[in-house]
């Protein structure tokens, strides 16, 4: 796998293109949930890429504190339907983490985890907090990882 993680600005239009895809094919049309997935948050996201063969494999985008919440946060994480299954999932997660890390040093990092992946990001250090709630049709909880 080859790793990038670029500002919106840096996105090329094909990878702009293939993460927006990646990101319908799952969470709109595999997910069944119409919403829109286009928020106007991508602009100030860093956007980190997973590519295998030319291909996009998985990807998220870092938000910096202050934008969505207090903290900063990873969101539209994504691993393509053909590679789950391969721990990809949770090395897209540590990169995150640790993007978040470096880069907004001291502030926590917060999720809106899809209820059933609770197990999986607690295994990867995030701690659930508040109650479940729906987002888009879809139970949700949100999650925390804090700045030791």
């Amino acid at each position: 796998m080859q790793w990038e993680t670029l500002p919106f600005p840096e996105l090329t239009t094909v990878r702009l293109y293939a993460l927006l895809r990646l990101r319908q094919q799952v969470f709109v049309v595999e997910q069944h949930c119409a919403y829109l997935d286009i928020d106007d948050l991508d602009q100030q996201a860093m956007h980190l890429v997973g590519e295998r063969g030319g291909e996009l494999r998985a990807y998220l985008r870092c938000l910096p504190p202050g934008l969505a919440y207090p903290e900063s946060a990873l969101g539209r994480i994504v691993v393509c339907p053909t590679m789950r299954g391969q721990q990809l999932g949770a090395e897209l997660v540590r990169r995150g983490i640790d993007h978040n890390l470096s880069r907004w040093p001291g502030h926590d990092i917060r999720i809106n985890a899809q209820s059933h992946l609770q197990p999986f990001y607690a295994s990867l250090g995030f701690v659930g907090e508040g109650g479940e709630y729906l987002e888009d049709g879809i139970p949700h909880r949100q999650m925390r990882y804090p700045a030791r």
